[in-house]
């Protein structure tokens, strides 16, 4: 597999988990998509602002091609957690918006590099700062895709919807009743083994 091949399968798994993230949007109001699911505060549209954040800076900063836009919840100053919940004023849009054009940015930069083009992560440890655009790739994907594992459970805690991406569900195809017994199944389970 020659370079170009390697990069597109590996852009190919970026972008699945960059449409998983947004796909899980869909559907639900301003509300569903902002509302803190968990004790730590995990909400649909901050994972969407915190992913866009996070690739701005490794497939940007880190190869010298800065994304033009400032992004005020990275900054040093910022409040903790500020790239994990988007503001009232931070529409839905905005941050949809801003994932997009830094997916371009970072798609730019895939197509201007090699894979061995050396980079440097400012924020990492200085025993291992310095990397490859396979490198960030790989584990971009890994960020993406464990933040749409996130995805994934939010959305079916806010209204039951679960899948892997729009038209494939990756589930058995079975009723409500069906899943209620299967729940209750798991549960008799673990508090059996619970119990030994």
């Amino acid at each position: 597999m020659d370079d170009s091949e390697a990069k597109a399968h590996l852009q190919h798994y970026l972008q699945s988990g960059r449409d998983a993230l947004l796909w899980k949007l869909e559907g639900l109001d301003e509300y569903d998509i902002r509302r803190p699911v968990v004790p730590t505060g995990t909400n649909l549209l901050g994972l969407v602002k915190h992913v866009a954040s996070v690739e701005a800076g490794y497939l940007g900063d880190t190869f010298g091609r800065p994304f033009p836009e400032p992004l005020p919840w990275m900054a040093d100053d910022a409040e903790p957690n500020a790239d994990m919940w988007a503001t009232a004023e931070e529409s839905r849009e905005s941050v949809v918006g801003l994932y997009r054009r830094v997916w371009a940015h970072s798609d730019a930069t895939i197509a201007a590099l090699d894979l061995d083009s050396p980079g440097t992560v400012a924020w990492w440890a200085a025993d291992r700062r310095s990397v490859t655009l396979h490198r960030i790739l790989v584990h971009m994907i890994a960020e993406n895709q464990r933040h749409a594992g996130h995805a994934d459970i939010a959305r079916e805690l806010i209204d039951g919807a679960a899948g892997l991406r729009q038209g494939v569900s990756n589930l058995p195809e079975m009723d409500e009743a069906w899943w209620n017994d299967y729940r209750e199944r798991l549960e008799r389970t673990a508090r059996s083994a619970g119990g030994r």
